[in-house]
């Protein structure tokens, strides 16, 4: 198999007994409520919420087991990337990525779902 050509793992094992916790997908809307027109504005809301979240459940990144981003435009992969590692450093867990033609929200460009393990 070749390697991913991404920042991402083919597998990731849970271990056993470990609690699964799984975020909705979460999206560019800043603590006010408010959606940025751009995309990744949008980009920087998300990966702050996600902060939020798993700070909330005293989560790290070594917990992410699995990743799932949406995206209805095409993704800047350098500052996706430099959020990602800003937040990650080391956590490339499996991911999946889509580009699909809307979200729940017509002004929604990005949604990034998060499943973790605790153990």
């Amino acid at each position: 198999m070749a390697k991913p050509v991404g920042n991402y793992s083919h597998v990731t094992r849970v271990p056993k007994g470990a609690d699964l916790i799984v975020t909705s997908g979460q999206i560019g809307t800043d603590s006010h409520g408010n959606l940025p027109p751009k995309f990744n504005d949008q980009v920087t809301n998300t990966f702050s919420n996600i902060q939020k979240i798993l700070t909330s459940e005293t989560l790290s990144e070594k917990n992410i087991i699995k990743v799932n981003i949406w995206a209805t435009e095409q993704i800047d992969w350098n500052f996706l990337d430099a959020q990602w590692d800003e937040l990650f450093p080391s956590a490339y867990p499996a991911m999946t990525v889509a580009y699909i033609s809307a979200l729940g929200l017509p002004e929604l460009k990005i949604e990034i779902e998060l499943w973790c393990a605790e153990f």
